[in-house]
């Protein structure tokens, strides 16, 4: 069976300094993948990358989804393969409804379903305008709520990066689940252990590459406990 999404050798590089380096990765149709690490591990970057973000080209490696190679596609041809991802900074556009946003690519779906699956009342929100007078939490809600209504192949949630802790971890659990349902896999990055037991499958980085990875409660117990063996001690600076 061909993965859903394959990183193979992945090396990314700024001068110098090894961001991540022969990384491998494997998500499958409808898996729910945790990435554990602490912060400046290189989560992000991953993320970044495997988005097609502006700036991230693999310096070594390459990334292929549905048998496909990426690498040189933009963040505009991939989210037309069905990978999408939730941002830090939660959306705000003046003049465009929470109706409109949520239509904006299929305008024959009722919105009403996917702002009901992230915790807000359709009669309350949908008229309302996706702007500053929302809080914080509302708007990433409402995010959320437009990446359910896309139905992606793959959503890649950094959770620090993309505002999903402004959510109760319930919430998060709620939300996770909701993407599995409609069939979607989502590779969630987190530091959180606790986050991550709710994914089929879990790996740890660290330094720059994969130190374990396999079952979510395995891998949870390793990364809380001994943090990253790789770094015997030290403070990872990836």
């Amino acid at each position: 069976m061909i993965p859903l999404l394959d990183i193979e050798n992945l090396a990314f590089h700024i001068g110098d300094k090894r961001i991540l380096d022969d990384l491998c990765l494997t998500i499958h149709d409808s898996e729910i993948h945790a990435l554990l690490g602490t912060n400046g591990t290189g989560k992000s970057t991953l993320a970044y990358l495997v988005m097609g973000c502006e700036g991230y080209q693999p310096s070594g490696g390459g990334i292929r989804f549905k048998g496909q190679a990426i690498d040189n596609l933009t963040m505009h041809e991939r989210a037309k393969l069905g990978i999408t991802m939730a941002w830090q900074e939660p959306v705000r556009f003046e003049g465009i409804s929470v109706r409109d946003y949520l239509t904006l690519k299929h305008k024959e779906r009722d919105p009403s379903l996917y702002i009901e699956m992230v915790g807000l009342s359709p009669e309350l929100y949908l008229s309302r305008m996706v702007d500053r007078c929302l809080s914080g939490g509302e708007r990433k809600r409402i995010e959320l709520a437009s990446v359910l209504a896309l139905r992606p192949k793959l959503a890649v949630l950094d959770e620090p990066d993309s505002g999903i802790d402004m959510l109760s971890t319930q919430d998060i659990i709620h939300v996770i689940s909701l993407f599995k349902q409609g069939g979607s896999a989502v590779l969630l990055i987190t530091h959180r252990e606790e986050i991550a037991l709710i994914a089929d499958t879990a790996s740890q980085l660290c330094r720059g590459g994969i130190v374990c990875s396999g079952n979510p409660r395995e891998v949870a117990d390793y990364y809380k406990s001994k943090k990253c063996l790789a770094c015997v001690g030290e403070v990872c600076d990836a």
